[in-house]
């Protein structure tokens, strides 16, 4: 899959279609978003009961909006869930009433600093009902009395997760979560399940994948719990490397955020492509390390208990750009090229996972005969320096503890020349993959 016209308006397309779907943590909304997304990327529905225990969380009652909206003092429908979903409270309760303007101001949020922005905001914990509005709307507003409908529901129902394991020769996984809780929000929310899900459709064209894949779209927060829940012991025990994708639709530069252990292998390998995979073309980018006061499902995959490898390459991250979890954060904000960049930058890093192994020289003592193993200059990539410079690297740090990964680093030879160079090496017996 290349980044092309064609491709950007098939994402586009998409996008089109999940926009105006109201998400939350439970509901229809949710389960149609996954419905769309099957398109792409066959999910199969993992559906967590109502009043189920993940850990110290519970999983709340299913929210179902069948109606919300306000009439003003001169008879006019204003802030209508069904023009806008960010205008009611996410996860409101029900009420029906009528209300002074003073009396209504104590349920109205807005953004003063970004007047024409309309603020997302939920309360899944607390009961309460509230409306959102840009400033300009809430400065005109008129005094009176204000009919309020909010017809809503909270039932015992069920928490939609989606799950899909792409199998490879070897059962080591990476993981790809993303979440599908937010309304109406483009970057930070709809890039990270449209750029999961066409990288997945990238990895199942490969002919061979070494290893396997498992993609999870979740609510955010607890549905990675939740998911940690019923999966946290097999991820301890097979994940290599994993990746939180979100806010990854943007023109801004790559901002990779490390995994709480700071140099596992998936930070490794998001690091080494970011910094040109061993060539001179570097991605504009920036490093940050593992932080858990701010940020998304990282921190429950690397929260103590569990430690998992995961990190999470963005382009402009959560909360560093104004129009973050407000109506700014719209089509107009995104780019789908961008969209397409960022399913490239992902795939390059799997596929530095794929290459990846650690090798055994089995001539250690001084540099073996290449010439006879026509191995000197004739692997049939790029020139003859780089062919003998890849040789020998490998085999002067094939000791069975630095990786490609490193080998690349260190040479400042792309990592698939190295890759390339290491299967000739074994067919010719000087090496041998150990892990």
């Amino acid at each position: 899959m290349s980044s092309t016209p064609a491709l950007h308006e098939e994402i586009g397309a998409y996008f089109d279609r999940l926009w105006p779907l109201l998400r939350s943590i439970t509901g229809d909304g949710v389960r149609k978003t996954h419905d769309v997304l099957s398109e792409i990327i066959p999910l199969e529905r993992i559906e967590i009961p109502t009043g189920t225990e993940v850990f110290d969380w519970e999983v709340p009652k299913e929210w179902v909006v069948r109606d919300a909206y306000l009439i003003d003092p001169n008879g006019k429908r204003i802030l209508d869930v069904w023009e806008n979903n960010l205008h009611l409270v996410n996860y409101s309760v029900p009420y029906n009433g009528e209300l002074t303007l003073s009396e209504l101001d104590e349920h109205l949020y807005s953004v003063p600093n970004l007047r024409e922005a309309i603020p997302y905001v939920s309360s899944y914990y607390t009961p309460r009902w509230g409306f959102c509005l840009s400033q300009q709307q809430r400065d005109s507003l008129p005094d009176g009395r204000y009919q309020v409908v909010v017809d809503t529901e909270h039932v015992d129902g069920s928490m939609t997760l989606g799950e899909l394991v792409l199998p490879g020769q070897e059962q080591t996984e990476v993981l790809i979560s993303t979440y599908t809780c937010h309304p109406s929000m483009a970057n930070n929310e709809l890039s990270g399940p449209l750029v999961a899900a066409f990288l997945y459709r990238k990895l199942a064209e490969l002919e061979h994948r070494r290893l396997t894949y498992r993609f999870v779209f979740l609510p955010e927060t607890i549905g990675s719990l939740a998911y940690l829940a019923i999966r946290g012991d097999h991820l301890k025990e097979q994940m290599m490397a994993g990746y939180v994708v979100t806010c990854v639709g943007d023109d801004g530069p790559f901002t990779y955020k490390r995994s709480r252990l700071g140099t596992s292998l998936g930070d490794r390998a998001a690091e080494h492509v970011l910094d040109g995979d061993g060539g001179s073309v570097h991605v504009e980018s920036s490093v940050l390390d593992f932080f858990p006061n701010a940020g998304s499902d990282e921190r429950q995959y690397c929260s103590p208990g569990f430690n998992l490898p995961v990190g999470s390459l963005m382009r402009t991250m959560y909360a560093k750009y104004p129009e973050y979890h407000t109506s700014l954060d719209n089509r107009e904000f995104i780019s789908f090229p961008a969209m397409c960049e960022s399913v490239e930058i992902y795939f390059k890093i799997l596929i530095s996972l794929e290459m990846n192994r650690k090798y055994q020289n089995l001539y250690p003592y001084g540099e073996p005969q290449l010439g006879k193993r026509n191995l000197y200059s004739n692997l049939g990539i790029k020139n003859v320096d780089q062919e003998r410079s890849a040789i020998l690297w490998l085999l002067n740090l094939s000791d069975g503890v630095h990786d490609l990964l490193s080998i690349s680093s260190q040479s400042g030879i792309e990592i698939s020349v190295i890759h390339a160079a290491a299967q000739r090496c074994v067919e010719a017996k000087l090496l041998e993959a150990i892990q």
